[in-house]
């Protein structure tokens, strides 16, 4: 099996003895994983290796349907984002891997009508934003959008709203709508 053609950056792990040991070897694999650049490579291949040699079972998603879509479906599948967009795929997750930064994710994921933190709470320490108040248990008000927070950053990357205005992310500059 071609495991890289799978990895999306979710996955859902058992506890048990059989997954501690694959991750205790992943923590003594820092050193692949650096010269790798990525955590999913190393991860991808003890999967292969315990699998076959300790019987770990690995259920792998479907890259095909919309349950559970990700940077891939955005960058490379348009048609799953139209039907998304559509609404007539409505994912469970959706994680924006296949992208260079946070920044791209952050833009991407407003772009997309999925984000729903407010300004002022990102990237800030409770602290800093309840400035000394007493009982901070219920920020969601605070930070949490109760409607998608809808930015136009790209025309060329998909989006919930048309965003012809916007400038063009990669060469060909083609619009998503």
């Amino acid at each position: 099996m071609l495991w890289t053609k799978w990895t999306k950056g979710f996955y859902f792990i058992r506890s048990n003895e059989r997954s501690k040991i694959l991750f205790r070897s992943m923590m003594y694999s820092g050193d692949i994983i650096i010269a790798c650049r990525s955590h999913q490579q190393v991860l991808i291949a003890l999967l292969e290796e315990y699998n076959s040699l300790f019987g770990l079972t690995v259920k792998v998603l479907s890259r095909e349907e919309g349950d559970f879509p990700g940077g891939y479906h955005y960058h490379m599948r348009k048609d799953i984002v139209k039907k998304m967009v559509n609404g007539e795929i409505k994912p469970y997750i959706f994680h924006m891997s296949w992208t260079l930064n946070k920044v791209n994710k952050l833009e991407y994921m407003k772009q997309m009508g999925m984000w729903f933190v407010k300004e002022q709470c990102i990237g800030k320490q409770v602290d800093e934003i309840f400035a000394g108040e007493v009982d901070t248990t219920d920020n969601t008000e605070t930070c949490c959008s109760a409607e998608p927070i809808i930015q136009c950053f790209y025309r060329d990357k998909p989006s919930v709203v048309p965003c012809r205005d916007a400038p063009a992310k990669d060469s060909n500059g083609q619009s998503f709508w």
